[in-house]
């Protein structure tokens, strides 16, 4: 079959590799009918996430049809068309039952080698790297799904592909995002939102969906920008604005109630003496850069909530921790548990409260388009603001 792979730093190209096939009585194998780059895999592009190897296939926003089921799998049946959540859960281990799925004790075999870095195993996730289990990504025309019977939700008739594939990863993303900031309608809550990628814009909508009066977004990217206007937020243009300076204007001195930062590792900018001597010491230090990061905890109200979706790898360079402690900031972070989103969200996509397939910009049937395509997302190029393969046609 043909797949998306992972060579080296900034390298991704198409690869003919061996179908999978079932190892556990619980996988299925699926056909895949859509699948999609996320931004998140722009960091093991750019090199940013250790234990990649070189062949290692990428992808894990990914739905498709049941096409083999192994003996113990009960749940699922062969021409069940099913999205993946990028997570890998058990479905029995105390954190399973908690419902912090993200945080699985046993779906990851190289749990060890992650508790030597994160000191505890977390959930296995697809195309992600070693550290997060090896497991082989959706960006391919076949892919196995280990705990099928646990993770997968089954889509109903009449749905298209594209309006519930980002249930994969993307909108329960945004969606939990903006449930940590404890948004209800009855709150009055503005809230702002750094980085206006996939994500994002997920996390824009879901605040509205749960009542939010405002949401002021926060980017540099005009038809992202555009998009977050579409959806009804107020924007800030970091090019041309100061982040801070336009806040505190913006809601008459206040500051939001609590802040979404949904950029992560490879932000860029500084607008701050102190950030502006942090990026000078990053760029010796460390590839991540914790730009947006402290813009939001400046930004955020005193005594607001700090809610981040972004991705990070490991250490970080220099963060306000003191600004953080000294606002009183409450910091909400974590993997999605996406499994805990699945139906609700499914629902209101049912209901037409929501058609995700808004944020896609390009599409193509062909693998072979996809080291291109990956460029183009990285780079911001051609207005490309989310890819999604049909690699089937």
């Amino acid at each position: 079959m043909k797949a998306l792979t992972w060579q080296k730093k900034g390298k991704i190209t198409c690869e003919s590799v061996p179908d999978p096939e079932i190892i556990e009585g619980r996988d299925v194998i699926i056909k895949v009918t859509a699948c999609a780059i996320c931004g998140s895999d722009l960091h093991l592009m750019d090199g940013l996430m250790p234990t990649m190897k070189c062949g290692d296939i990428l992808g894990h926003e990914t739905m498709g049809e049941v096409v083999e089921v192994g003996k113990d799998n009960k749940r699922l049946s062969v021409g069940d068309r099913i999205v993946v959540p990028f997570t890998i859960s058990c479905g029995e281990c105390r954190q399973c039952k908690w419902g912090n799925w993200s945080c699985c004790e046993r779906t990851n075999p190289n749990g060890r080698q992650q508790a030597e870095t994160f000191g505890y195993p977390l959930a296995g996730l697809f195309g992600y790297s070693h550290i997060t289990g090896g497991f082989s990504g959706g960006q391919a025309e076949y892919l196995r799904v280990p705990y099928a019977d646990v993770g997968p939700i089954i889509v109903p008739e009449g749905l298209e592909d594209e309006q519930v594939l980002f249930l994969s990863d993307i909108f329960p993303t945004g969606y939990q995002a903006a449930e940590n900031c404890e948004i209800t309608p009855e709150a009055e809550k503005t809230i702002a939102v750094w980085g206006c990628g996939p994500v994002g814009q997920m996390a824009i909508r879901s605040c509205f969906l749960l009542g939010a009066k405002r949401v002021i977004a926060i980017d540099e990217v005009p038809e992202r920008l555009a998009m977050a206007r579409a959806a009804g937020a107020e924007t800030i243009d970091f090019r041309t604005q100061n982040i801070q300076e336009a806040l505190v204007e913006m809601t008459d001195g206040l500051g939001p109630d609590a802040v979404i930062e949904a950029v992560g590792m490879e932000a860029h900018g500084a607008d701050t003496m102190m950030q502006k001597v942090g990026s000078a010491l990053l760029s010796a230090t460390t590839l991540e850069r914790p730009f947006a990061l402290n813009q939001a905890i400046l930004g955020c109200r005193p005594g607001g909530i700090l809610s981040m979706p972004g991705v990070y790898a490991g250490a970080l360079g220099p963060v306000m921790i003191g600004i953080l402690m000294n606002k009183g900031l409450t910091l909400r972070t974590g993997q999605t548990n996406t499994q805990k989103y699945l139906k609700p969200l499914l629902e209101r996509i049912q209901k037409g409260e929501i058609d995700p397939s808004f944020v896609i910009s390009h599409r193509s049937s062909n693998l072979e388009d996809g080291p291109a395509l990956y460029e183009k997302f990285r780079d911001k190029t051609d207005r490309c603001t989310k890819v999604v393969f049909r690699p089937h046609g």
